[in-house]
């Protein structure tokens, strides 16, 4: 293999895949990127076994070939040499020549036999006709799937107990897409319109989509995806991102939605993060205790550890019974700040009942948050 390229390109494509690299591992070959080299292309890859990214480069290419490098080793080389083009080239022994400029590495590859394949089948999407996928291609905003990830995914689970929790359900229906977050405490629902007229289900890990979110940035492209029985496959800008899904053991989340309430308060969100961090204070590791918060003509907040108490109190608009509620101060104020509204609606049907934080108008969200229930009730 031999090739030269574009300094800064093969920089950002190294940058690009190695996301999807896992630093330790007992394969080797896991811990680089595989250089392709065919026609005028340059293909890399990052693939963990879980979740892949591949994307390509224009290059000049000398003799076509293939080697695995270390992910982490090629990166910090190609950012610092001193020239704005790069010479790439790999001997029949696998030792591999990075030039550029006045600066040459000589380094070790490995065999790109000893790289494991992407699943072929994952590509192959994208029409009625295909057996193998349940999703034929479908196309949307990038800035809105990224939108839904960033307003669901703080409520993934961190617990490796239920293993469906650590991801999204992304749940196509004619004409909208759904995704939900849940780790037992909260719940995340995000709703947009998509035109797609196939129904599925998959659950996406968290990463994956943390992933997705980040390529996409501020791009206003088209996101391209399709899926497999196994997999799932985001095509944006250049790269491609194939992932393992999780299994569907995802809570029916629609029967934990109740649509009733008899209590509903509207307040401001800014005014209500700023006094949960205020009541925070005398929150720590060590000293934990729920707020409590009264829903009333006014919304007070109230806590009290060793550290000592505090009351405040916001205005708010209130209709209904009052009603005096426990949260954790961290599940709340994640629901405030990945709302991304400058007011929300909480409506509540009892003080243990989940309580659902809404916008004030249209349906763009729906977050539960479970109460906790005080030591003395």
């Amino acid at each position: 293999m031999k090739l030269e390229c574009d300094k800064s390109s093969l920089a950002e494509a190294i940058s690009g895949v190695s996301r999807a690299v896992t630093m330790r591992s007992s394969v080797p070959a896991l811990e680089g990127i595989l250089f392709k080299a065919e026609g005028n292309t340059l293909t890399l890859t990052g693939y963990d076994l879980e979740m892949g990214i591949t994307t390509q480069i224009d290059a000049r290419i000398r003799d076509e070939g293939a080697v695995v490098l270390s992910a982490k080793l090629i990166g910090d080389m190609i950012r610092r040499l001193p020239s704005e083009q790069v010479e790439i080239e790999c001997s029949e022994n696998l030792v591999t020549t990075v030039k550029g400029g006045i600066t040459e590495y000589n380094i070790t590859g490995i065999s790109a036999s000893d790289y494991p394949e992407l699943p072929a089948g994952a590509f192959q999407q994208g029409s009625e006709e295909n057996t193998n996928g349940v999703l034929p291609a479908v196309e949307m905003d990038a800035s809105v799937l990224k939108e839904m990830i960033e307003t669901t995914i703080y409520a993934v689970s961190q617990d490796d107990k239920k293993p469906a929790n650590n991801g999204e359900k992304f749940v196509l229906e004619e004409g909208k897409l759904t995704l939900v977050a849940l780790d037992g405490f909260r719940l995340a629902v995000c709703e947009r319109p998509v035109n797609a007229a196939r129904e599925i289900a998959l659950v996406i890990p968290a990463k994956t989509l943390n992933e997705v979110a980040r390529l996409i940035g501020d791009s206003d492209e088209t996101i391209r995806i399709s899926a497999s029985k196994r997999y799932i496959v985001f095509a944006l800008g250049g790269y491609t991102i194939i992932s393992r899904l999780l299994d569907d053991a995802f809570l029916d989340y629609k029967k934990t939605i109740n649509p009733n309430h008899v209590t509903r308060v509207v307040v401001d969100v800014r005014e209500f993060s700023n006094a949960i961090e205020r009541a925070s204070l005398i929150i720590t590791e060590r000293l934990k205790n729920p707020l409590r918060i009264t829903f009333d003509e006014n919304l007070t907040v109230r806590c009290q550890t060793e550290l000592g108490k505090v009351m405040d109190s916001i205005p708010c608009e209130f209709e209904g019974e009052r009603m005096e509620v426990g949260f954790n101060n961290r599940y709340l104020l994640d629901a405030l700040r990945n709302s991304g509204s400058d007011k929300v609606a909480f409506e509540l049907n009892g003080p243990l009942s989940p309580v659902k934080v809404l916008p004030v108008e249209g349906d763009d969200f729906i977050f539960l948050v479970m109460p906790v229930r005080f030591k003395n009730d």
